[in-house]
């Protein structure tokens, strides 16, 4: 590490001055994937204008990890509102309806709920729990699994916010507001206390949105016993060996998928009795590859479940995890179902299986939750309606990369399961806080605001060293350049020991697509979300966080490698003259560029 700042500290300050010295090869090469595939523009940056804050378990039955139900509680002393669902997909928001939290045996009778224009008023009935009521029960009846009663009066729900009083004849029982209603997301009431039965409300309770049918999972741990890491391009037989080991069961689960032989294998699985479905994105940036529907074809031929989910409303802004489910082995990825990625012809990728019942159980729930879901359609369906996009190096790919770093099967501790947009950043935050000598970081562009990299930028501030490995293609090289000088300058503005940098050109890879974290060489983190808020906060994915020293050494020698490059860091001479350090020193301070992350 003290090589590696010596040598920073050089280099900020010579670009500081505008010199150009050459210290890597070959910077900025062209990548065998245009700008329409999965990088910068098929990782969403964007975020949308939502809360994906887990809905209060008094709302709404919960589904945890291992496929179990959580009852919900009336702990209400008095009636109130709990949720809404103002916008559905239906047409003309048919089957809006409210949710009304009530204690044992309430009456009804004289009740009424307005939006001080208009009035509705209850059944006359003795109701217990939770209750949803709707102007037409019969279409709410297929948008919720509580009991629906129909409210008598023509009092509609507003898309665009409103505030809505509930009353037992004249007295104010609740009161609650909301802002515009995304499409098919359900409001939850924020507060969690009572009202009483006798008592005057506050102020309208605030909530917040979470889609429909959307997951609200916690983080799983199990105890394993091993483990096996590999990285792409080095290791792609071993993902076709994994579904190719299937006897009962093989879920398939990614962003994109463009890949013959992967298909054949799946095909192949049905063909010996095996159960095996796959989940999809619809809309993937950029569009959906020419090559997918061939592959479409061939899996919906040979009998495999496929399905793809996205579209208006949808659960999740993009169905973005690479993973499979082979019997009671687990499968995590950064790469999707192509030649380029899995297939080994192009990215640096990071992967990781295990065999472990639980977690193959807490996983495979995730997996129907979302192949099951309600903005899921079937692959003829799809491919009746959407236009393939043109791109000859997503299905063609066939170049031969080297083999430097084969798979390591090592002992393992715990394994946790990261959900996004569950848990996922929340538990790679606290991760993250929990370092105490080193992060390493490899990914393939990072967010400027993102709070992974605060908390990053936190931990090097504690004194932990802190590398960050970015890719170098063409439609990286800009930004990725940018954010490694803001850190670069931030680093010698704090004294952190925090160094970023773009990889060299290598034989090794020609892209990095990874998503991994190494932290303190304990815990590894392998999975499909890329450091920026979509991902976090909008998107499908999964990763997980291993605790295992010999895992953690395999992905750091390898990430090591990559940081080191072909021809290795140029480093400055000990012999150089000091004064000549101090003068470039100085220069660093003239027309420098402060960056700020989360400082008070």
């Amino acid at each position: 590490m003290e090589r590696r700042r010596l040598a920073y500290v050089v280099l900020a300050a010579v670009g500081a001055i505008g010199l150009v010295i050459t210290v890597t090869a070959g910077v900025g090469f062209t990548a065998a994937e245009p700008a329409t595939n999965e990088h910068s523009s098929t990782e969403p940056t964007h975020t949308l204008e939502t809360n994906r804050s887990c809905p209060p378990s008094v709302a709404e039955p919960t589904s945890t990890p291992n496929g179990t139900t959580t009852a919900t509680n009336s702990t209400a002393v008095g009636p109130r509102i709990v949720e809404l669902y103002p916008n559905p997909t239906t047409h003309g928001n048919v089957g809006e309806y409210l949710v009304l939290e009530t204690p044992e045996a309430t009456s009804l009778e004289n009740w009424t709920i307005t939006d001080g224009h208009t009035t509705a008023a209850l059944p006359n009935q003795t109701v217990s729990g939770p209750i949803a009521l709707s102007a037409d029960p019969d279409a709410t009846d297929g948008l919720t699994d509580h009991p629906v009663l129909a409210f008598d009066g023509t009092l509609r729900l507003a898309v665009d916010g409103d505030d809505l009083t509930l009353r037992n004849g004249t007295t104010t029982v609740d009161a609650v507001s909301y802002d515009r209603a995304p499409t098919a997301e359900r409001w939850y009431r924020a507060d969690g206390g009572a009202v009483a039965a006798d008592s005057q409300p506050p102020d309208p309770a605030d909530g917040n949105w979470h889609p429909r049918d959307a997951t609200c999972l916690p983080v799983s741990s199990v105890d394993a016993d091993s483990a096996t890491a590999f990285v792409l391009p080095d290791a792609p037989g071993l993902p076709r060996e994994t579904l190719a080991e299937a006897d009962d069961r093989l879920l398939l689960a990614g962003y994109t998928f463009t890949s013959s032989e992967i298909a054949d294998e799946l095909v192949a699985a049905v063909d010996r009795g095996v159960d095996v479905a796959v989940l999809l994105e619809s809309g993937p940036v950029g569009g959906t590859p020419q090559a997918t529907e061939p592959v479409l074809e061939t899996l919906e031929a040979g009998g495999v479940d496929v399905r793809v989910t996205g579209g208006e409303g949808a659960r999740y802004r993009y169905h973005h995890p690479k993973y499979a489910v082979a019997d009671d082995t687990v499968l995590v990825t950064s790469e999707n179902w192509k030649p380029s990625g899995i297939g080994g012809a192009s990215s640096r990728g990071w992967g990781i299986r295990l065999e472990n019942e639980r977690l193959a159980a807490d996983l495979a729930t995730v997996f129907r939750a979302d192949h099951e879901g309600w903005d899921t359609e079937s692959a003829s369906s799809h491919r009746a309606t959407t236009s393939f996009v043109d791109d000859d190096s997503d299905g063609t790919a066939t170049r031969s990369l080297p083999t430097e770093h084969k798979p390591t099967t090592a002992p393992v501790d715990t394994v946790e399961l990261l959900v996004a947009p569950d848990n996922a950043e929340r538990r790679l935050i606290e991760l993250l806080a929990e370092a105490d000598d080193e992060i390493l970081v490899k990914q393939a562009s990072i967010g400027d605001d993102v709070a992974v990299l605060e908390a990053t930028i936190d931990a090097a501030r504690r004194g932990v060293d802190v590398e960050i490995l970015f890719d170098s293609t063409w439609y990286h090289e800009a930004e990725n350049e940018a954010l490694a000088q803001e850190l670069q300058q931030l680093a010698a503005d704090e004294s952190l020991p925090l160094e970023a940098r773009l990889v060299e050109e290598t034989d090794q890879f020609e892209k990095i697509h990874a998503k991994g974290v190494v932290i303190d060489r304990e815990v590894s983190v392998v999975g499909s979300a890329n450091w920026n808020e979509n991902a976090f906060e909008n998107n499908r994915e999964i990763l997980l966080a291993v605790h295992s020293t010999a895992i953690a050494a395999y992905y750091a020698a390898v990430f090591d490698a990559d940081w080191d490059g072909d021809s290795g860091l140029w480093t400055l001479p000990f012999e150089v003259s000091l004064t000549v350090v101090a003068a470039l020193a100085i220069a660093a301070l003239v027309g420098h560029r402060y960056v700020r992350f989360g400082q008070s």
